[in-house]
């Protein structure tokens, strides 16, 4: 492989977890955060020789590759979010697809800040309690931030608050509205916690102006547990999606799953047939990655070939589209999935190069 094409290639690795400054806390360590809290770094304690842990990581296949970003649109956006100080997902969690969604006019914004009071056992956010803590200026600061990025399409995604009584939902819809009224032509995706399936809370995003509402079951029934926290549940959030799309019938409704934490066919046949008599719109699926040794260990890798034929499966039930493969997110390509194109994903070609 010619110095270019290192250049321009990248394989999709479990991050490496190092202290983001002198001092800091290390991957599992407790810290204070700057509003006085306890928190724990990428979410879940250290546990130093956990019985059963896989020592090592699968090897990763050819088909985790991703080009390094490039292009006019990426470059605006990236020069907009360093000279402004902008925080977004795509950055922060190194997502391997910021390229194609930044020169596309589309990003991801986490709200209320950064630390989620669940632990689920497959996300690396930091863990710990608020104790009500909010940022007052974020609904201007979000819609400011759309503003100066230019984006067409915006997704908000957010930690669990399960300090707050309405679990943020308040806060949440106040930065929708923030955003359209400064953005009115951006449209929005708000891919939210499940408010303990407290249905009033999820009324009061949907009313906001989003146009499509997500929330992720992220795995089959059997693996809800451990895979999400205890808090989370598989009924929980069908229930959500159910509601949004019952008490808006326009908005769109939209969940995903990772892949390769253990399910079988038949799960996924299975999920797949609850999720779309919650009478979901939009699906999508990926695979998992392990973001530190603490998390769950990858079962398997799934391949592009399995990607398109689960797609097929989630098209033959009646979903408005199902965006399937290793390296898509609930995000990716957001605002192309309303074009049944599988936002573009070259599978077979993949497939042909391993």
């Amino acid at each position: 492989m010619s110095m270019s094409e290192l250049e321009r290639i990248a394989i999709v690795e479990e991050p490496a977890r190092t202290p983001r400054g002198p001092g800091e806390a290390r991957s599992g360590e407790k810290y204070v955060t700057p509003q006085g809290f306890t928190a724990i770094r990428d979410g879940i304690k250290a546990r130093g020789g956990e019985p059963g842990a896989r020592p090592v990581s699968l090897s990763k296949p050819p088909w985790l590759r991703v080009r390094v970003p490039t292009g006019a649109g990426f470059s605006a956006v990236r020069a907009a979010v360093h000279e402004h100080r902008l925080a977004t997902v795509c950055e922060e969690a190194k997502c391997p697809n910021i390229g194609e969604c930044w020169n596309a006019g589309t990003a991801t914004l986490m709200l209320m800040g950064a630390v989620c009071t669940r632990a689920c056992r497959f996300c690396s956010v930091d863990t710990g309690n608020p104790r009500g803590w909010l940022d007052p200026d974020e609904p201007v600061n979000a819609a400011r931030t759309v503003e100066l990025m230019r984006l067409r399409y915006v997704v908000l995604t957010s930690v669990d608050r399960d300090d707050l009584p309405d679990g943020g939902a308040g806060h949440y819809a106040a930065c929708v509205r923030a955003i359209k009224e400064r953005n009115p032509a951006t449209a929005v995706e708000a891919l939210t916690p499940d408010f303990q399936g407290v249905l009033a809370d999820v009324e009061t995003v949907v009313d906001a102006g989003i146009e499509v509402f997500a929330q992720n079951l992220e795995t089959v029934r059997r693996l809800t547990h451990p895979v999400r926290d205890p808090r989370a549940g598989y009924e929980q959030t069908l229930r959500v999606l159910e509601h949004a799309k019952r008490h808006a019938p326009k908005v769109l409704t939209k969940t995903s799953l990772m892949l390769g934490l253990g399910e079988t066919d038949d799960e996924i046949a299975t999920t797949l047939d609850d999720v779309r008599a919650a009478r979901v719109d939009i699906l999508t699926l990926g695979q998992y990655l392990r973001p530190t040794l603490h998390h769950l260990p990858v079962e398997r890798y799934v391949t592009p070939a399995e990607f398109d034929r689960y797609r097929e499966w989630a098209l033959e039930r009646g979903f408005l589209e199902c965006v399937s493969g290793p390296l898509v997110r609930s995000s990716y390509r957001a605002e192309q999935a309303l074009d049944r194109n599988n936002a573009g994903l070259d599978n077979s070609a993949l497939s042909a190069a391993r």
